[in-house]
């Protein structure tokens, strides 16, 4: 292994478990994951990925990088719904924020530690969700259906596309067997 690529591994793993843990609280882990998304971005790039995982990953670093956006100014002008005058559909403009986080989780070229803690961080959001709409009584029953189920939405798409990759994903051994006998 050689230096690039030994540094498109650490990256790759600053990053995705800097996006792991931000994701335990997605508003000030934000602050985390938007770099921890740049960092596997670069890491790939440093790896020479083909074109299209470098691309995918690129592309889901500018969708957080949107989503987080909007969800920090909607933030710092006062947040959404009560006495704001904005209604709680903005909260729309976040969506490229979770699903950006959540293909690149479990996009091509993850490697199965970062897909199987994707997976459950899906179940914790999907879960979130199913006890926020059980026990609602400390939010408006508006705001939790429209904005909370994102989450449950995010902790699907996740859950499904964990399991798919890790169903069609090369284990670790299977991969080296067949990089040493491209190299034979």
């Amino acid at each position: 292994m050689n230096k690039r690529q030994l540094w498109s591994r650490i990256l790759i793993i600053i990053g995705g478990t800097a996006m792991v843990v931000g994701a335990l609280d997605p508003m000030e882990g934000s602050l985390l994951i938007l770099p921890g998304s740049g960092v596997i971005a670069l890491g790939t790039y440093l790896g020479k990925e083909e074109r299209w995982i470098m691309q995918y990953r690129f592309w889901g670093f500018i969708m957080i990088t949107a989503g987080v956006a909007a969800l920090w100014f909607i933030s710092m002008k006062g947040g959404l719904g009560g006495d704001t005058g904005r209604s709680m559909w903005w909260s729309s403009l976040f969506l490229p924020y979770l699903v950006g986080w959540s293909i690149i989780i479990w996009g091509p070229g993850s490697p199965r530690w970062l897909t199987w803690l994707g997976l459950i961080f899906g179940l914790f959001y999907l879960f979130s969700y199913i006890f926020i709409m059980m026990y609602p009584k400390q939010l408006s029953v508006a705001h939790a259906m429209i904005d909370y189920s994102y989450f449950g939405i995010i902790g699907i798409l996740t859950i499904i596309g964990c399991i798919y990759r890790l169903l069609h994903q090369p284990k670790v051994s299977a991969a080296i067997e067949e990089k040493e006998e491209e190299l034979q």
